[in-house]
């Protein structure tokens, strides 16, 4: 992911397959003892519990990844992989939301002025390719018996439920899938802005990006082959450094609601389930504009941007990083 716009202040790291450890938060949401998909146990009995760094996570895929080099529109293989990586993780109590692209089947901002097709009109479209994409997932996902449902921007109740806040958090909290589709169902949006948004709406701790690329880029791989892997970096270096990692919208409204992102590669087995289970090649700092400089929340004085130190703490509850910024200003 290489030059575009995006905003300032923030998370965004990267994630590979390479070399992992595993990050415990003791902030974790309480898991729950709803019935799961796989052989109808429950979580308590069947699965010991465990923390994980997210308890529950939006997981962000672009159409282009579903297609992968496959001559269809969708790689079966690709959504396959997804699937397994999610029932493994879902089956230790982890909550998946997913937001599809349609970039596989039309891309509304590339098609705007063709043959007269206005940009709302060519919008449209795309979103409609999102929700191809989504009942395709969701029939992958139940044929290996991940309960799953699909929720629409705008209404659609013959193939998908129409998206309710409250109605997702639901499903999520009884051990099933959620795949938003369509976007958030208003032209000029980016499917980037819908993960941002659902994240935020229903109280996802991350927004996970899978894309065919390793993370972000200082430069296009595909052209550059000096380009360099950025590891970690603030919103406010995406913004001055002219990265895309998403459009500005999206980059806002997690800066706003201090969401982290994580970039990561689609392509390469386990990266999803190490990347939902919060697993990521070390060491890391993470860029925020809070620091602190222990895990017990002692806030040092260095500028907004400054660095933490303390990879584990940082990454804990929204609660807890208000708190950082309360602190800050007493």
């Amino acid at each position: 992911m290489f030059g575009s716009r995006t905003s300032p202040k923030g998370i965004v790291f990267n994630s590979s397959s390479n070399e992992s450890g595993s990050f415990m938060d003791a902030n974790a949401r309480p898991q729950t003892s709803t019935t799961t998909a796989f052989d109808l146990v429950s979580r308590e009995i069947a699965i010991p519990k465990r923390s994980f760094k997210w308890q529950r996570v939006l997981l962000k895929v672009s159409g282009e990844a579903l297609c992968g080099n496959h001559e269809q529109n969708i790689d079966p293989k690709i959504t396959m992989s997804i699937a397994r990586e999610v029932a493994s993780v879902t089956r230790l109590g982890i909550e998946v939301a997913i937001v599809v692209g349609g970039g596989n089947f039309f891309r509304g901002s590339s098609w705007a002025g063709c043959s007269g097709l206005d940009r709302s009109s060519a919008d449209y479209i795309g979103m409609l390719a999102t929700v191809m994409n989504a009942i395709f997932l969701q029939a992958t996902m139940e044929s290996i018996g991940i309960p799953t449902r699909v929720q629409t921007a705008f209404r659609m109740s013959e193939v998908a439920e129409p998206y309710i806040r409250r109605r997702a958090i639901r499903h999520l909290e009884k051990g099933r899938v959620v795949i938003f589709a369509a976007g958030i169902g208003n032209p000029f949006f980016t499917t980037d802005t819908a993960a941002a948004l659902r994240c935020a709406e229903i109280n996802a701790e991350v927004v996970l990006k899978a894309t065919n690329v390793d993370g972000v880029y200082d430069d296009d791989p595909r052209r550059n082959p000096n380009a360099r892997l950025l590891d970690t970096l603030s919103y406010h270096d995406v913004t001055s450094k002219d990265l895309s990692v998403m459009d500005m919208t999206a980059i806002t409204l997690c800066q706003e609601n201090n969401i982290p992102v994580v970039v990561f590669n689609l392509t390469k087995p386990g990266n999803i389930s190490k990347a939902i289970m919060g697993e990521r090649k070390s060491p890391h700092a993470w860029a925020y504009w809070n620091a602190c400089d222990d895990a017990y929340g002692n806030v040092d004085g260095d500028d907004g941007d400054s660095i933490c130190q303390n990879v584990d703490f940082c990454c804990c509850c929204r609660r807890r990083r208000r708190r950082h910024q309360d602190t800050r200003k007493r």
